[in-house]
């Protein structure tokens, strides 16, 4: 890797220790160096469950792209692999839909389409920051998010790599604003309102 990936490990009443540390830093930058070279993050949490550790990864590889990977075992370090494991996989099925995207067409750049992301918070929670809407959940934070222009087989592995609920897009077919969101039975629900 040519820049440094700066990685957090945390642990929910799990000690880790530099042992821990120094493995999952060695696994991440393995992992990351072969499909980038540039600079990332990941974050990195342990906890008990029952008898067994569980690990879950949070790895942004880039520009709205994150992927997360989850991982059980009897030991912190193999809950840890496990969960690498699963953002590795992911890495190489997003790298190797990139490169086939990249050769199939040779697209002219979109313009950057910025939109404000609102999130909420019930009503009955009361903290200062908050800013009130009538009859409404409390707005706690406006981040803003970009739209990306995509097929929606790339709006669907996105959802899928980064085990986001929902995604908003503009559809590269058609110009609309899509979403794709995960069902409850598991499956990836497509919605086009320039489809009736």
């Amino acid at each position: 890797m040519t820049a440094t990936m700066h990685i957090t490990v945390a642990g929910k009443q799990v000690e880790t220790g530099d042992a821990l540390r120094t493995h999952v830093e060695q696994g991440l930058s393995l992992i990351a160096g072969k499909y980038f070279d540039h600079a990332m993050e990941a974050r990195v949490t342990f906890s008990k469950v029952r008898s067994f550790f569980s690990c879950d990864i949070n790895f942004h590889a880039g520009r709205n792209l994150i992927m997360r990977g989850e991982g059980q075992a009897a030991d912190a370090h193999r809950a840890f692999e496990q969960a690498a494991e699963h953002v590795g996989k992911r890495l190489r099925r997003y790298r190797r839909r990139v490169n086939e995207h990249a050769r199939s067409k040779a697209t002219d750049r979109v313009p950057r389409e910025m939109a404000q992301e609102y999130i909420l918070r019930d009503e009955a929670e009361d903290h200062e920051e908050e800013i009130r809407t009538a009859d409404h959940a409390a707005v706690v934070a406006e981040p803003t998010t970009e739209i990306m222009h995509l097929t929606v087989g790339e709006a669907a592995m996105r959802l899928d790599l980064g085990n986001l609920p929902v995604m908003l897009f503009r559809n590269s077919a058609s110009s609309a604003l899509n979403v794709v969101y995960r069902r409850p039975d598991g499956n990836v629900g497509w919605l086009d309102p320039g489809s009736t």
